[in-house]
């Protein structure tokens, strides 16, 4: 295994037999993500959460840090662990555009391999080509980049496909860039793409572009199904960057994407709306949409776009969703980037302008509200585990709070890294933080 690899920017369009060979047998002998790892952007159960136990109290650069290790360019991409290994997107500063995979040891910070994705040299305000997640099963690395390339891995850093989204179905047309992260289920690679019908850079403007949900072959990259997810909204208020998670309730799946005016469940076989909930009725045109959906309780938690009202979707829905299946209702202040967490019965919503709030999540009542210290504004969601709620703002001001009836502040600290916009996952008794130079372990 050679470090530091570049397959660069070439297409590979079929798994060759030799790599197939590679990837079917390592496979046999490596579990599948478990509820220790976080193995998607949002953790194992898909709201921010983790059932890690014995992780810190306070967490900054010379606080608890296991170890650091420097990164080559700057990401807002959430470290994904599993099978004892890191793996994150990365800008390489080294090469304009660059774009890159990485694999790190996650009991030393050993930097195993890199592989160069592709290079893009479009610039969007807060935002790169290396802002989407990666996302395992255990068996299979997939990384996504805003240019639309995605590359799927074995954990050696053996590329067993490529695909190139803007090659096969036009611009990625957001304004600030397309950040959604794929989701991994069940031997499948679900990608949303929610954006403008019309692009917004090309000259002379191309139109009909449509916005879909893609279903992948997790092993081939080859095309399961792709469905339009058809939408009324205006101008900017196409643009989505969230992610689509899983809603389970009473037996059944959903995959759950949020933009686009509409909250949208889809049935995980053949990507057939199952339901939808509207959210933009003055069809508004900069609603433009950053927060994922949440699951929790048996509800689905969604917040409209730009800050707007919070609702609780009951599990179950069917064709258009209406009153009496919203459980609850809350005006705020919500949230306009970080998604909300949910843990043990609370719901943690945190507006970017430091402020917090703690609601039962059964009945959406407000346990309570402080305001987060610091400098900066928050655009990384907040993660919960261990009775404790981590918050991280742009500028690295790190706030752990405690869990529970009341707010209280458990300790602070400050990264002088900025900017900072990736999540803090948790996995295998650790904590792990990306800044826009390193990626930390932290431990007791």
């Amino acid at each position: 295994m050679e470090a530091k690899e570049d397959f660069g920017v070439t297409r590979i369009k079929h798994v060759l037999a030799g790599v197939l060979v590679s990837y079917v047998l390592p496979a046999l002998l490596i579990s599948p993500a478990t509820a220790a790892d976080w193995a998607q952007w949002r953790g194992p159960f898909m709201n921010g959460s983790s059932d890690e136990t014995g992780l810190p109290e306070a967490i900054g650069p010379a606080e608890n840090v296991v170890w650091a290790t420097d990164l080559p360019g700057p990401s807002s991409a959430t470290p994904v662990v599993c099978n004892g290994c890191v793996l994150i997107t990365s800008m390489d500063a080294a090469q304009e555009g660059a774009y890159l995979a990485m694999c790190f040891d996650a009991g030393t910070g050993r930097e195993l391999w890199r592989r160069t994705a592709g290079t893009d040299t479009r610039s969007f305000p807060r935002n790169n080509m290396a802002t989407p997640s990666p996302v395992t099963d255990g068996r299979i690395a997939v990384f996504l980049f805003g240019s639309g390339e995605m590359l799927a891995m074995d954990f050696d850093g053996a590329v067993l496909w490529r695909r190139d989204l803007e090659a096969d179905y036009g611009e990625l047309a957001l304004k600030y860039g397309f950040s959604s992260s794929p989701l991994l289920y069940e031997g499948r690679l679900y990608v949303p793409v929610m954006r403008r019908s019309w692009t917004y850079r090309a000259k002379p403007e191309a139109t009909g572009l449509d916005s879909f949900l893609l279903a992948l072959d997790s092993k081939t990259g080859a095309n399961v199904w792709k469905v339009e997810r058809k939408t009324d909204a205006v101008d900017e208020s196409m643009d989505s960057y969230s992610t689509p998670i899983l809603f389970e309730h009473a037996g059944r799946v959903d995959i759950v994407m949020l933009g686009g005016d509409y909250v949208t469940g889809h049935d995980p076989q053949t990507g057939t709306e199952r339901w939808r909930y509207g959210y933009n009725p003055d069809k508004a045109d900069k609603w433009r949409n950053i927060p994922s959906a949440t699951p929790g309780e048996g509800l689905l938690f969604a917040v409209r776009a730009r800050a707007g009202e919070l609702v609780a979707i009951k599990g179950g829905c069917s064709g258009t969703v209406s009153g009496s299946d919203i459980a609850w209702r809350w005006d705020g202040p919500t949230t306009d980037s970080p998604t909300p967490g949910y843990c043990r019965g609370d719901l943690y919503v945190l507006h970017g302008g430091r402020t917090i709030t703690c609601l039962d999540a059964r009945t959406g009542s407000q346990k309570w509200q402080g305001k987060l210290p610091g400098r900066g504004a928050y655009y990384a969601s907040p993660t919960a585990a261990d009775g404790k709620v981590y918050c991280i703002s742009e500028t690295g001001d790190m706030v752990v709070l405690a869990a529970g009836d009341a707010f209280r502040i458990i300790s602070q600290s400050l990264f002088e890294e900025g900017p900072i916009q990736a999540s803090i996952a948790a996995a295998d008794g650790r904590l792990f933080l990306r800044t826009a130079k390193r990626l930390y372990c932290f431990g007791k």
